[in-house]
């Protein structure tokens, strides 16, 4: 099974920007998307930004629409989320997905992955 590994979250100041990773094994068949996605304690887990690795074809949720962008490496087997114009509201804990398909909002359609341990990011004012 997939096991994302997320990495690159801590602490920033509103307006500074910060870059995210997640590493994964080698992409079967099955699956052809990864996404990223955020949870805040009590609320339900969202998807933000998905990519097609194979086609670098993405979706942004309208929530980080023009602050934040999905990127891949595939010679690294790397999805990147670059986060700019950070806002206390994005403080969260960021997870990475990967199964098939994307949706318009930003999500993997179906996870076929496992869910890794998460990156923290903090935004202060």
């Amino acid at each position: 099974q997939v096991q994302p590994v997320e990495s690159g979250g801590g602490s920033a100041q509103a307006g500074e920007s910060l870059k995210l990773s997640c590493g994964h094994s080698e992409l079967p068949s099955s699956i052809n998307s990864v996404a990223w996605y955020r949870q805040v304690p009590g609320e339900e887990r969202l998807g933000i930004a998905c990519i097609y690795p194979a086609t670098g074809r993405s979706y942004v949720a309208d929530s980080v629409k023009g602050r934040f962008t999905i990127s891949r490496d595939n010679a690294r087997n790397t999805v990147y989320l670059q986060m700019s114009s950070l806002n206390p509201e994005d403080t969260a804990m960021y997870y990475c997905a990967a199964g098939r398909g994307c949706t318009t909002s930003g999500s993997v359609f179906t996870v076929l992955s496992s869910w890794g341990q998460g990156t923290q990011v903090n935004v202060s004012s």
